[in-house]
């Protein structure tokens, strides 16, 4: 078993300890030592980082109770190393993980919400419940959090003797063999967990609850705390910020700027859309074909616009009506016709590369041909 310095002092940032195996894993180095700072993958969370001598700490893995080191360099067996965590990661890390807990152990007291998802990330941290929690009861456990945050309560991990364990109440995702790690939040939590957590709330400094999706009936999380809690609200102030400013107004009234814009942009596209309605309507018919079949090329026009240029021009012309519009690779095309569209559309597809279809009249799609390789065939 390797020694899990980690469980003792979740602050110790270096160490010395003794190569007991080195061999070769992948393109790296598996390391065993009799004892480690360095956290393993578990429970949902990543591993630590760092260095063992000139060795980089890729990854770190635990099996059958021993502690795997995967290094971008091998290690002497035998030989004492001194070990370096990522403090800067391990305490990030420690603020997310502590802060679900005192999270999940609110939604448990107020709720009953259990807890069975939980992902720990350098990005993201998100904590699953098996029930559904409305935007109040998010509000609540959110402002419960972290008044506990700001009362500074403590946490105590440890390893309770069988007897004692047989009487504590404590959350767990699953049955545990062995010894179990509580990890007991004053007045607020008591859960069985491997993980290093902050010795007070108070080193959490912030709690957020951001996103939410429903969830198998339940309901999926995304949180941030300390650090990243304040990156997060820093990008949404600058964000904000230039909001206001580009629409002259405070901060606290962007939503309604925001609103008023949208409304105004709406009422704007409809009218366009009604000038460009007409506009179609009046090239329609003035128009004038020369024969049953005929060809118009328009720039700029969308698959709608085709559709609404076609029908117009079958429908004040009668006959087979094709318009088509430019584009990198092709022409897009709406054709609108009688009983006789049908056969016509099938000459058409055997003639070119064409994809598309359609019913009731009317055909779309896109023609990879050029210009003059169409024109020549509607002639």
């Amino acid at each position: 078993m390797t020694e899990k310095l980690y469980d003792k002092d979740s602050f110790l940032k270096e160490f010395t300890a003794t190569v007991l195996e080195c061999e070769q894993y992948h393109d790296n180095w598996s390391v065993l030592l009799d004892k480690t700072a360095f956290f393993p993958e578990a429970g949902g969370q990543k591993s630590d980082k760092g260095n063992l001598d000139n060795a980089t700490v890729l990854d770190v893995q635990i099996a059958d109770e021993k502690i795997y080191h995967i290094t971008d360099c091998p290690l002497p067996v035998g030989e004492t190393v001194t070990g370096v965590i990522d403090f800067n990661r391990r305490f990030d890390f420690m603020q997310q993980h502590s802060a679900e807990h005192i999270v999940s152990g609110i939604a448990h007291c107020l709720f009953g919400c259990e807890n069975v998802g939980f992902h720990l990330s350098e990005d993201i941290v998100t904590l699953d419940f098996d029930k559904y929690l409305t935007e109040e009861q998010l509000e609540k456990i959110e402002f419960s959090a972290n008044e506990r945050v700001f009362r500074n309560v403590a946490f105590n991990c440890y390893y309770p003797d069988s007897e004692t364990l047989k009487n504590l109440n404590y959350r767990s995702k699953k049955e545990i063999e062995g010894a179990v790690r509580i990890v007991e939040i004053e007045n607020t939590d008591m859960c069985a967990c491997c993980a290093p957590h902050v010795k007070t709330a108070g080193q959490i400094g912030l709690i957020k609850l951001l996103a939410t999706e429903k969830l198998r009936g339940g309901i999926r999380i995304e949180l941030k705390a300390g650090n990243r809690a304040l990156a997060d609200y820093n990008e949404k102030y600058r964000n904000i910020l230039q909001i206001s400013s580009l629409l002259a107004t405070s901060q606290s009234e962007t939503a309604e700027a925001v609103k008023r814009l949208l409304n105004t942009l709406n009422e704007q596209k409809a009218e366009l859309n009604f000038i460009k309605l007409e506009k179609l309507k009046s090239k329609a018919e003035s128009f004038v074909p020369e024969k049953d079949i005929s060809l118009m090329f328009e720039d700029n026009l969308s698959v709608k616009d085709l559709q609404v240029l076609a029908d117009a021009l079958h429908k004040t012309h009668g006959g087979i009506r094709a318009v088509l519009s430019e584009t990198e690779n092709g022409f897009l095309f709406c054709i609108c016709g009688d009983t006789a569209l049908d056969e016509f559309f099938q000459e058409f597809k055997t003639s070119f590369n064409v994809k598309g279809g359609g019913r009731n009249g009317m055909v779309q799609g896109t023609v990879f041909a050029s210009k003059n390789e169409l024109e020549e065939y509607f002639k």
